[in-house]
């Protein structure tokens, strides 16, 4: 086994990328403190509490108010300075002809937050009485935060991204250095060439998707619902139609600008639309149809649905599917317009 052509060729794609620190970081050093300070920025905290400036108004009013720190003024002259410089989120002055005056800016979320927080204390302390009650049932159960959202969005970003970049470069890099011309002159398949590219990137899919998921689970404590088995084969056809993609954008590019700039062009609409960072249903439902035929949404979708949901095969169909159609039709092309020289 060891002196078969596939072999040789899949060890020199491990031998080049070993020997790159900075490909070794942007793999698996990357991702892992991406998610540890998005995990960090967006953890579970108590509300925030905000800052009101009042002047003319019994500060006891406010004792109540839920997550409301409450500042006294002499003057509404100085509360509005307070309010200019962002001390305060919002001012309250006092009954003025019966009615209160709440100073804020409408564009602020803070200020429109502490107005509808300051209104209630206001209210209630003049004697308002809810006609119904309420109570409050709080859900922070793991797979429904914003941590839980973000992983697999990342793991997808990042499988897409390492299968494109690693696919990429090192194509053009050797077209650039002349090594393909010489690699045909010799009894070499050319199938077993790209064919090596693959096998190396799942290869290292072991690792690089095991040290994400187990960072993920152990710090974050982010569920895997669905079966370990059906998650893997999910992350190998991702990784496998990006690589496609990576191949096809590589196919004719003779200099790492042209490539560079095709793989930017190509993933930059995907980390914006394809769900990473937030719901991709933010977009307009015109543009729907196009996000959701998208390798990088599909891939983010079957990850999100499988983990945390714990979603079959059969229900996660539709975004394999999409997986394969762009892996049938990017491989071939790519294979049929590849330059050699």
């Amino acid at each position: 086994m060891s002196d078969h052509p596939l072999f040789q060729l899949t060890l020199v794609r491990f031998r080049e990328f070993l020997r790159e620190p900075e490909a070794l970081f942007w793999v698996f050093g990357f991702p892992l403190l991406l998610a540890a300070g998005l995990g960090l920025a967006f953890r579970n905290t108590p509300a925030e509490v905000l800052t009101v400036g009042v002047v003319g108004t019994d500060v006891a009013a406010f004792e109540s108010a839920p997550a409301l720190a409450v500042e006294p003024f002499a003057t509404v002259d100085d509360g509005l300075r307070a309010l200019r410089e962002g001390k305060v989120a919002l001012l309250v002055e006092g009954p003025s002809s019966g009615s209160v005056i709440y100073h804020y800016d409408d564009t602020n979320p803070e200020g429109r937050d502490a107005r509808m927080r300051a209104d209630i204390a206001v209210q209630q302390g003049a004697g308002r009485a809810d006609p119904v009650a309420a109570q409050d049932q709080f859900m922070r159960e793991a797979g429904s935060r914003y941590i839980d959202f973000l992983i697999p969005g990342l793991l997808g970003m990042n499988l897409m991204g390492g299968s494109i970049w690693s696919m990429g470069f090192a194509i053009v890099d050797a077209r650039r250095r002349k090594l393909m011309k010489r690699l045909i002159a010799t009894p070499m398949s050319r199938s077993y060439f790209l064919l090596s590219f693959l096998v190396s990137r799942l290869a290292m899919l072991v690792v690089e998707v095991g040290a994400f998921l187990g960072f993920a689970v152990l710090v974050f404590g982010v569920p895997i619902r669905g079966s370990f088995a059906l998650v893997a084969a999910v992350c190998v056809f991702g990784t496998l139609a990006f690589g496609a993609v990576g191949l096809l954008l590589s196919s004719r590019a003779r200099t790492i600008e042209a490539a560079s700039g095709l793989m930017n062009l190509t993933m930059l609409p995907m980390w914006i639309l394809s769900g990473v960072f937030f719901s991709s249903q933010r977009f307009p439902d015109a543009v729907q149809p196009v996000i959701s035929a998208l390798p990088l949404t599909a891939l983010n979708d079957a990850l999100r649905a499988t983990m945390l949901q714990g979603a079959t095969v059969t229900q996660i169909a539709p975004q394999l599917g999409v997986l394969a159609a762009w892996l049938l039709v990017c491989f071939p092309l790519a294979l049929k317009l590849f330059r050699w020289r």
